[in-house]
Order: C-alpha cells, then structure tokens, then sequence
C-alpha cells in the first residue's frame, strides 16, 4: 500500500493536504468514554493545538492515533495510510514518519542523553557508531543543547533539559510530523516561553506538521495555526485563535476569556 496523502478541500477552493485523518473513533477504558465517535484531521505544515479540560481525553486520542490505546470504532489515516489494514510493513514505515514527545519526557532512565537519541536510530537504521553519535550532537545543537550533555543521565537533566533532549530523540529520525503532549508543563514561564519560541522556529525551518496536546494559553496564542476543543469526547470546535475568541459556546468563554486569558496574543510566526 503506497503512502499517499490525502486531501480536503477548503473555503477557497484549494485544498490542504490531510496527513491524518480521525474518523468516527470510540475509545475508553473499561465502562469508560473517553473518546465518542470524535472526528479531525490534521493538515500538512501546521501546527494543531488539541485542547480541552482534565480528563477530556486529549493525551488519550494521541495516543490512540500512534496506536498505543486501541480504539473500538472508526478508523484513523496517517499519509493516506488505514492503521487498521496496514501490515507491520506499512506500518513501520508510517511511523517512521512521526516524532513524539511524551508529557514528562519518557526518557530511559539507564541510558545517558546521546543513547536515548540514539536509540530510535538504530531501530531503523544500520549506522556507524560514529555517525549515530554524529546525529545525536547535531539533534541536540537542533533543539539549543550541546555536545556536553551527551553524556549526562536524565536524572541529572533539570525539567527543561528534559524536554529538549526528548524534543531531540523525536527529531531523530527527521519526521514530517511531531506529536507533543503538554510540552510546557512544569516549566517556568520563562522556560515555557524559550519552548515555544522553539517549537515555531523548528516548524518554520524544518517544515514540521505539529498536533500539540497543551492547556498553556500562551502556547495556543503564539504557536499555533488552529485549535480543536475536545469536550464529551468530541471536537466542538475547530478554527483559529479569532475563531475560539469570538465563539459563544460556555466552554470556550470561560476557558479564553476567564482569568488567565491572554491579553496579548501577538504571534511567534507570521501566519
């Protein structure tokens, strides 16, 4: 099965490429709904903020679309691809084609910086050790580390280190797509701010497609291109940031114009 992408037609009469595509997905746990029957798509080059409250279900559609949670019903899409009649095959070759970065970094706790970006490497690829630890200093330098933390173990990494090396072994591969579950949380405000300034600029330089699982409101205002609601375990709402600030739903004017709305919402990227 060739790795086709797909397209959606949009309010102009052109059409964006849809890379993955969530259609009609139940998933839960036990007697529990998490996920009903919700629908999305996530358009090539765009970085996707997928909000919604505690408990909604955000991490868990994430984590159902790169298929550690199974779902029930409905089908997802990745490059054109059907997760669900692909072989093992097909399906290697999808995921080599995403990157993920994990809430609180998931990095190995026994291996050192360089061997945590390595090890996706020599999962699909038979290089040298050389050039494996070539890529790992050029992945770090990527996400504003260096070559003095190769060695280090995540246990002596400080929060936001953490990030950047995990950000680092997500990039390892070269993906065209990254998936990132609350990349900002524990980080400091300041921090949270270097994040995101990274994240727009490896977007803008790399061509990265971006589904961003975040509750940072500064996050949603300077990264992000729109924004999909999850609420009773489906997308209520999917636009832009105007979007989201015009809507009269409750939800949504409680969560952009409550007390920790943002007041200025001036962009990182140009959009």
């Amino acid at each position: 099965m060739a790795l086709e992408p797909i397209s959606q037609a949009n309010g102009n009469g052109g059409a964006k490429e849809v890379i993955i595509e969530v259609s009609d997905v139940v998933a839960g746990f036990g007697d529990h709904l998490v996920l009903n029957h919700i629908n999305l798509n996530v358009h090539r080059g765009e970085v996707l903020g997928f909000v919604g409250g505690s408990g909604a279900g955000k991490s868990v559609l994430m984590r159902t679309i790169i298929g550690l949670v199974p779902k029930r019903e409905g089908s997802i899409k990745a490059f054109g691809v059907d997760m669900d009649a692909a072989d093992d095959h097909e399906r290697q070759a999808v995921e080599r084609r995403w990157g993920i970065l994990f809430q609180q970094g998931a990095l190995f706790s026994s291996l050192t910086v360089k061997e945590n970006i390595e090890f996706p490497v020599r999962e699909y690829l038979n290089l040298s050790q050389r050039l494996l630890d070539e890529l790992a200093v050029a992945k770090l330098e990527m996400v504003g580390l260096d070559a003095s933390v190769c060695d280090k173990f995540p246990s002596e990494l400080s929060g936001g280190m953490t990030k950047r090396v995990a950000l680092a072994r997500a990039l390892a591969l070269d993906p065209e797509i990254v998936f990132l579950d609350e990349p900002t949380s524990g980080l400091d405000p300041i921090g949270a701010g270097d994040f995101d300034t990274l994240i727009a600029t490896l977007q803008r330089t790399l061509g990265l497609t971006v589904f961003m699982v975040t509750h940072d409101l500064d996050s949603l205002h300077t990264v992000c291109d729109r924004i999909a609601v999850l609420a009773d375990g489906k997308v209520i709402a999917d636009g832009t940031m105007e979007t989201m600030l015009a809507s009269k739903h409750p939800w949504l004017q409680a969560y952009f114009h409550g007390k920790r709305a943002r007041l200025d919402a001036s962009p990182l990227k140009s959009r």
